[in-house]
């Protein structure tokens, strides 16, 4: 929504000229989509689990990043 401003706004209603517009904001949740997916399901949960109990985390040497 933070990107829709007059100047878009202005192009859209060019476009579309006198048609009707509805424009809706959705909040998207990107886990619950992932989840659908049984195999993604276990995966990330699985994933979840390993950083919970501090298994399988590999921390990178953090002077790279300096």
């Amino acid at each position: 929504m933070s990107e829709i401003d007059q100047d878009l706004l202005e192009s859209i209603k060019a476009d579309l000229k006198d048609k009707d517009i509805e424009i809706t904001e959705n909040e998207v949740d990107e886990t619950e989509y992932l989840l659908r997916s049984p195999a993604n399901s276990d995966f990330l949960l699985r994933t979840i689990e390993d950083i919970e109990s501090n298994k399988n985390v590999i921390i990178p040497d953090q002077e790279q990043f300096r």
